[in-house]
């Protein structure tokens, strides 16, 4: 399975799916490509040092649409089949989504569908939830709306601010999400309107 992915930033579940295809964790898959919208994305310098190709594709003003094309042309020009988004600070359109329908996945510091959209981890202890975590799911054309794929819980703490709560969930972002790309990987995942189920078949 050849594999696209997004960043914007530090790029640091970019790093833990890299490691993983290459550890053979995520079976049968290679990254084909890094791509940043953001020419200074520490990311970037991290996936090159793994061998990754990468491109800077920033959007100068354009409309959402002409810049999402030109990623789009990218992805296909190198067969990728799953695009994973890394830290990727943008709003995908509709034209890339449906491009990659059911081909995007995401990871988000919250229990979807609660605390959508950014700052998430402030958002849980404002509203002064005991539990929190992180959620891997599909793209779709809503905001963090599609189908989970897998959810990992942590404890928020009295005395946790939006730093130390989004410290703790990062620890488990990782896991996560190579176990969420694995399953797609081995092609056990099956997806059916909002729900996503793994089950293991006699090969």
């Amino acid at each position: 399975m050849k594999i696209g992915i997004l960043i914007s930033g530090r790029g640091s579940n970019m790093v833990a799916l890299i490691d993983a295809i290459k550890s053979g964790e995520i079976p049968d898959s290679d990254v084909a490509v890094v791509i940043s919208d953001k020419a200074d994305a520490p990311g970037l310098e991290k996936a090159r040092e793994r061998g990754v190709e990468t491109i800077v594709i920033e959007r100068r003003g354009r409309p959402r649409e002409e810049h999402d094309a030109e990623i789009i042309a990218e992805l296909q020009k190198r067969n990728v089949e799953l695009v994973c988004l890394a830290g990727y600070m943008r709003l995908l359109s509709k034209g890339f989504i449906r491009s990659f329908e059911n081909r995007i996945v995401n990871i988000h510091p919250s229990l979807l569908p609660a605390f959508p959209g950014l700052d998430a981890q402030r958002q849980a202890i404002d509203y002064g939830v005991k539990i929190s975590g992180c959620s891997v799911h599909f793209v779709d054309e809503g905001l963090d709306s599609g189908a989970i794929i897998l959810q990992r819980a942590v404890e928020v703490k009295d005395d946790d601010t939006g730093e130390t709560l989004s410290a703790r969930i990062l620890e488990h972002e990782h896991g996560a999400y190579v176990e969420a790309v694995r399953r797609i990987a081995t092609g056990h995942l099956q997806i059916s309107g909002r729900k996503t189920t793994f089950g293991i078949t006699d090969e």
